[in-house]
């Protein structure tokens, strides 16, 4: 089978073709004939090392996120069947509730090989149905982006309708907390430095939006538009960069969705009685399990909701998608087709 590896993490250009075996599922386990995959700002990060010793440095199969069809199934499999679209949960062996330690190392693409190949044995808890509205590019954008943005506004933020949010930026993530907010009845604010960008998620429902690029005190025109008391849940993406603003944003009692480092992973310019004084919660968010993903794509189903998708890039130009994913260009989410159409 055709699959791509880094022979050693040294960018987009240490991407290349291989040849290896269809592998055979075991108990457990099922076969999936990977339709598509999609990427994420943290295979930007493993492209180039930098999870370190946290990663496998040499001939790794990249790319957490992936969606296709039942190939074959090993013993015991009662869950799914032969020809059943299905795509994968992030965390392979997180079912349920608060993640373990040995869960969250259970993830792929990082220290074990991922899904930018046709064929991957995944056990049956780190799978679940696609939503049959969706493409398996739609599907695979799922995986981390949109169980991410699901448990930032409904799995942990618990959203209302009427709450405010404030989201940041427009890349896959921010779209996917968009979407999921107004299909729970929120109101929500959504930054980016193109105005361009801006009008493309006000066609999504976005209910405000701000350049930050052309107004510096971004957090406060957020607070301003909440009615001056400031939003219920900002979708933090930014870090280092963009905290001071999401605190300024956010409202006494609300919440940081605590998500992405974009902008750094230090917090030096954290102003602490913002958080102290005002009873702010800050809430990691580390994707999500698989009871919630099942949800999520229920919900998606049912709604006739659409990922983002801004472009699918040929398989063999799979390095060609690292790059695009690297300028920023994107609106949405960054594909590569594996094995489907």
């Amino acid at each position: 089978m055709r699959a791509m590896i880094f022979e050693t993490p040294e960018g987009p250009d240490s991407l290349k073709a291989a040849d290896r075996p269809v592998p055979e599922p075991g108990p457990a386990e099922v076969l999936v004939k990977i339709g598509a995959a999609s990427l994420n700002y943290r295979d930007l990060l493993i492209s180039k090392g930098g999870y370190r010793k946290r990663q496998k440095q040499k001939d790794l199969v990249p790319l957490s996120d992936g969606a296709g069809t039942v190939e074959a199934v090993g013993p015991g499999v009662e869950e799914f069947r032969i020809g059943d679209r299905v795509t994968a949960c992030f965390f392979h062996e997180w079912a349920a509730g608060t993640a373990t330690e040995h869960a969250l190392e259970t993830d792929s693409g990082r220290s074990r090989d991922g899904m930018l190949q046709e064929y991957r044995v995944i056990p049956v808890s780190g799978l679940v149905h696609t939503p049959r509205n969706l493409t398996d590019a739609e599907a695979a954008s799922l995986t981390c982006a949109g169980i991410t943005a699901w448990s930032a506004i409904v799995r942990l933020g618990r959203a209302e309708p009427g709450d405010t949010i404030l989201t940041q930026g427009t890349g896959g993530v921010s779209l996917f907390a968009l979407q999921f907010a107004k299909m729970n009845g929120c109101r929500v604010a959504i930054t980016s430095s193109s105005d361009e960008k801006l009008e493309r998620a006000k066609s999504l429902g976005a209910d405000h939006g701000i350049n930050y690029s052309k107004t510096e005190d971004w957090g406060q025109s957020a607070k301003d538009w909440a009615a001056g008391d400031g939003v219920d849940n900002v979708i933090e993406l930014g870090g280092t960069e963009t905290m001071k603003q999401s605190l300024i944003a956010v409202r006494p009692g609300g919440t940081l969705s605590l998500i992405g480092v974009l902008s750094g992973a230090t917090t030096g310019n954290v102003l602490l009685p913002f958080i102290v004084s005002r009873d702010v919660r800050l809430q990691g968010v580390t994707v999500g399990p698989k009871d919630a993903m099942q949800q999520m794509c229920k919900a998606i189903e049912a709604a006739d909701m659409k990922p983002v998708i801004d472009k699918v890039f040929p398989f063999e130009d799979a390095a060609e998608a690292y790059r695009y994913l690297a300028s920023g260009a994107h609106f949405g989410k960054v594909c590569v087709s594996v094995s489907g159409d």
